[in-house]
C-alpha cells in the first residue's frame, strides 16, 4: 500500500499513513519534515520496544499492536505483536506501520476527517487506546483457559502436557504484561487540554486494567502449577506408601525364607515334623502383627 496523505485544512492537520515503507521512503520523509534519521531507522527493527522520545519538538512514539499468534510459532515479541510508529508535532502527524490496521481508517473517517479533534495529540491518543484494545482479546483467551485448566487441576485429571501449556499461557501473559509497561512511557508522554483530557485518559485506564488482568493471569498461572505439582507429588507419595507397605509386610518373611533356603545338612528344624506348620504360623503371625501395629499408627 502507498503513502497515503490526509489533510484537514479546517484544522490546518496534515496527516501521513505509511504502510510497509522502504529504507528510501523514510529518508524522504526524513529530508521533508526534519525527522531525526536514527528514530527512522528503529522504525524498520521489528522487534523494537514501546518507547517515547522527544526529539527538538517533535514526539516520537514506537507502540506494538497485538496480533493472532500463529499456533506453531512459540510465543515472542515478534511472533505476538507488530509494531507502529508515531511522529507528531502541532499539525502533523506520520504513522509509520508494517501491516495494515483497520482502526487507523476508522479513527480518520470518524474523527480525523470531521474535524471533531483540533489536536493531533487527540488522534494520537485514540490511537493509543485502539492499540492497547487489542490486547483485550488475549487477555479474555487466556483467562477462559485458566478456568479449564482449574477446572481440570481440581478434579485431578491431569496430564504431562499440561505443565507445558500452563507455561504458553505464563509466556503470553508475560510478554503482553512486558509490552504494557514498556508503553506506559508513551501514553504519559501524550498532554491534551482538561476539556479533551478524557481521552487520554480513557487510554490510561484501559492500560491500568489490562496490566491488572495480565497480573492476575500470571498469578493465576503460578499457583496452578504449584498445586499441579502437589498433587503429582501426593500421587506418587501415595504409590511410594503402597510400596513400602509390600516391602514391610514381606521383608521379615522374605528373611525367614532366606534362612531356610540354605543348604546345609545339620539344621535343627529339619528333622520335625511340625516344623513346616510352624514356620508358616509363625510368618502368619508376623503379617499380623505388622497389620496391626499399622492400624495403630493409622498407615492403613
Amino acid at each position: 500500500m502507498p503513502t497515503q496523505y490526509f489533510e484537514n485544512k479546517s484544522n490546518q492537520m496534515l496527516w501521513i499513513d505509511v504502510t510497509n515503507p522502504s529504507k528510501l521512503e523514510l529518508e524522504e520523509l526524513s529530508n521533508r519534515f526534519s525527522l531525526n534519521k536514527y528514530a527512522l531507522s528503529d522504525c524498520l527493527q521489528p522487534d523494537h520496544l514501546p518507547k517515547h522520545e522527544d526529539m527538538y519538538g517533535t514526539h516520537f512514539i514506537i507502540t506494538r499492536v497485538q496480533t493472532d499468534l500463529i499456533s506453531n510459532q512459540p510465543a515472542s515479541i515478534q511472533s505476538m505483536s507488530t509494531k507502529i510508529a508515531f511522529f507528531y508535532r502541532p499539525g502533523l502527524l506520520i504513522s509509520v506501520h508494517r501491516l495494515p490496521h483497520s482502526f487507523i481508517d476508522i479513527i480518520r473517517e470518524k474523527y480525523f476527517d470531521q474535524g471533531i479533534f483540533e489536536q493531533v495529540e487527540s488522534i494520537v491518543a485514540k490511537m493509543l487506546w485502539h492499540i492497547l484494545h487489542s490486547y483485550e482479546a488475549l487477555a479474555v483467551n487466556l483467562s477462559n483457559e485458566m478456568d479449564d485448566f482449574e477446572s481440570k487441576v481440581f478434579s485431578q485429571n491431569l496430564s504431562p502436557k499440561m505443565l507445558s501449556e500452563l507455561y504458553q499461557i505464563k509466556r503470553k501473559a508475560l510478554i503482553s504484561k512486558k509490552l504494557l509497561l514498556f508503553s506506559q512511557e508513551a501514553i504519559s508522554s501524550v498532554k491534551l487540554p482538561e476539556n479533551q483530557g478524557d481521552i487520554i485518559q480513557d487510554a490510561r485506564d484501559l492500560h491500568q486494567k489490562l496490566l491488572h488482568i495480565y497480573d492476575q493471569i500470571h498469578e493465576d498461572v503460578s499457583n496452578l502449577v504449584s498445586f499441579y505439582l502437589s498433587i503429582s507429588a501426593q500421587k506418587t507419595n501415595e504409590v511410594i506408601k503402597v510400596l513400602t507397605i509390600f516391602s514391610v509386610f514381606f521383608m521379615p518373611l522374605t528373611f525367614l525364607v532366606g534362612i531356610y533356603g540354605m543348604n546345609f545338612d545339620y539344621m535343627p528344624e529339619l528333622r520335625i515334623s511340625w516344623a513346616y506348620p510352624s514356620l508358616l504360623l509363625i510368618m502368619c503371625l508376623i503379617s499380623a502383627l505388622i497389620f496391626v501395629w499399622f492400624r495403630r499408627k493409622k498407615w492403613l
